[in-house]
């Protein structure tokens, strides 16, 4: 086992497209764009020199008003090196990125969890739909804009009325 992450290498292979996250101190961290997610995850997964074969996590995060508006946070883990790495993925609002399933297939039930809580369309995804909400649940609860209380319906009196016909709904990107 090797003691040190070889985070410069994956700068290096990648020329700018992939970039360190200074701010991070507990793990490296590196930053990527949406249309470069797959081929660094191959590259992690399939390079020898990194064998990040397990996919631990995928979380989102919204940085509501701020922009960019939400990211995608992902840890991997490299069972032959005992090597953990988080990959902070930004995205623009509606929030769209590539499936990563077809590497990691555990990838399936964190995008749905994504999708369900915030709203982020995992594109390519084999089956995307609500994994926490009923169906004909509307908004991502997880946004910082939806409300508190949720929206008043027939189960919860004590929401906030829904946005009128001259707004957008919330959460409306499908």
């Amino acid at each position: 086992m090797a003691d040190q992450f070889p985070v410069a290498k994956i700068i290096a292979n990648f020329n700018g497209r992939v970039s360190i996250d200074s701010e991070v101190t507990d793990m490296a961290c590196v930053v990527v764009k949406p249309i470069d997610l797959v081929e660094l995850c191959l590259f992690l997964r399939d390079n020898p020199a990194f064998k990040f074969n397990f996919m631990t996590d995928i979380g989102g995060v919204d940085f509501f008003p701020n922009l960019p508006r939400f990211q995608l946070v992902y840890h991997l883990y490299s069972i032959d090196f005992g090597w953990r790495l988080r990959i902070k993925c930004p995205l623009e609002d509606p929030p769209k990125a590539p499936t990563i399933t077809e590497i990691w297939t555990t990838a399936n039930w964190h995008e749905r969890e994504a999708y369900d809580m915030y709203g982020i369309v995992f594109e390519d995804h084999p089956d995307l739909r609500r994994i926490y909400m009923w169906q004909d649940f509307e908004g991502w609860p997880m946004r910082r804009d939806f409300p508190l209380r949720g929206y008043k319906d027939k189960y919860n009196p004590f929401g906030e009325e829904k946005p009128g016909a001259d707004q957008d709904p919330i959460g409306d990107i499908l």
